[in-house]
């Protein structure tokens, strides 16, 4: 949800004819490399802003075909023109090519072809320094943030390998679910809250995520439980106001609980929201189990909705945004109570299903479009089927697509099936494509 606070304040009624690009289906099988699991150990300097040590990724290939490569993202060098706030060197396990896509990706020549159901790991050292910035990765005076900045395994489909670029709008993540444990060995005057259950102070241990964040620096805690039995850990920098911090509380323990019932129930234990009042250029950016968020003001709600649509429930973000985004919008108003009456504005200039290079090259309002217009779409279909019914197809559809990937075919598939109406005129009309 990136820069959300800038796509949010236009929403412009666009007309026009929509031309329709057919989607392509994945199967789950075919993605790879699988059975992630990611194991790390890094020690910070004395402000938490710069972390070395050694990272390995272990793998299984699900690929479908023999592996004699894999490719590492290194999102976090995508806005710096290649300065490398992230470096990996000193790597086992195969041979590291040179950085390309803007210094977001390490091709690895695997030292031996990984047959098709084999295990094999691959370690490098790393350095991570969050730039002086104001982003999820990045600075705040004395607080550093490492959000997209881990490096992870990219996904192989039948589409190939996926190495898109951030295109410096919004979010073009794809991965898949992964064990990680972190150790982040750090001074005692300063907190790290991440991703994940942290024991003894520095191991993270998290189950079946996308990705680790965490952030680094003299944060104030406050902790809750709420009745579903989900912890909720809200760090706030010094600025922030004690009720900017209860508000935040309250909200996420109300939503965490509300989106468990609706969806499924929250698998991770506990959520950390770590609120600052200095950002400017975004107001909230999710991660599994940890959630950046402006204050006071932040929008809660929607990144909590996020744990489940991208964070449990995958997409690619750079082929189909709308598929959380609008989730985590449509989400946020039915917490909220509200049913969107009459916000789809008829036809547009461009489909909601366009990617994120399309929206980056067309200079068109995305935002409005991928959240905005993609949530009207699901209130209206919410009227099409009927509230209960549509409850139920997407408590369904999650616990179909649990820690796995979804696409629009799986999702209109899903919806398809939960009811006798031929709704291809209603993908029609909403843009949706074969």
């Amino acid at each position: 949800m990136r820069r959300i606070v800038v796509l949010l304040l236009s929403c412009l009624l666009l007309s026009a004819t929509v031309a329709v690009s057919p989607a392509v289906a994945v199967g789950k099988e075919e993605r790879g490399p699988g059975s992630l699991r990611y194991d790390v150990t890094l020690t910070s300097d004395a402000t938490g802003r710069s972390w070395t040590g050694r990272e390995s990724a272990g793998f299984t290939n699900t690929t479908g075909k023999p592996l004699g490569e894999v490719y590492l993202r290194l999102w976090g060098n995508a806005w710096d023109g290649c300065k490398q706030p992230v470096k990996v060197s000193n790597l086992s396990g195969g041979v590291a090519g040179p950085l390309t896509v803007n210094c977001t990706v390490l091709k690895v020549e695997l030292a031996n072809v990984v047959a098709v159901g084999k295990h094999a790991v691959i370690s490098f050292d790393l350095t991570m320094t969050a730039p002086e910035r104001l982003e999820q990765f990045g600075r705040s005076g004395a607080y550093s943030f490492f959000g997209n900045a881990l490096p992870v395994l990219a996904v192989h489909d039948v589409g190939g390998w996926h190495l898109e670029p951030d295109v410096g709008i919004g979010e073009s993540y794809y991965t898949l679910a992964a064990d990680f444990a972190v150790r982040l060995q750090h001074p005692a005057t300063i907190q790290v809250p991440a991703t994940g259950i942290t024991s003894a102070g520095t191991v993270s241990i998290a189950k079946q995520v996308r990705d680790f964040a965490f952030a680094a620096g003299p944060f104030r805690q406050s902790t809750a439980t709420s009745p579903g039995g989900v912890k909720v850990r809200t760090w706030s920098t010094n600025t922030v106001t004690a009720a900017a911090v209860a508000d935040a509380q309250t909200t996420g323990l109300a939503a965490i609980d509300e989106f468990g019932r609706r969806f499924g129930a929250y698998p991770y234990g506990e959520i950390d929201l770590v609120l600052n009042d200095r950002w400017t250029s975004f107001s909230g950016m999710e991660y599994p189990g940890f959630v950046l968020l402006i204050a006071p003001g932040g929008p809660v709600v929607h990144e909590l909705a996020h744990q489940w649509w991208y964070g449990i429930i995958g997409n690619n973000e750079y082929a189909d945004p709308w598929l959380d985004e609008a989730f985590a919008v449509y989400a946020t108003d039915l917490h909220d109570g509200d049913p969107a009456d009459g916000c789809w504005p008829g036809t547009l200039t461009a489909s909601i299903t366009n990617n994120m290079g399309y929206w980056k090259s067309h200079g068109l309002n995305w935002g409005v479009y991928v959240y905005t217009y993609g949530a009207c779409l699901l209130h209206d279909l919410d009227r099409v089927l009927g509230t209960e019914a549509m409850a139920t197809m997407l408590r369904t559809y999650a616990k179909t697509h649990w820690y796995g990937v979804s696409t629009v075919l799986d999702f209109k598939s899903a919806v398809q099936a939960a009811t006798t109406v031929d709704l291809t005129s209603f993908w029609k009309a909403h843009t949706i494509g074969a």
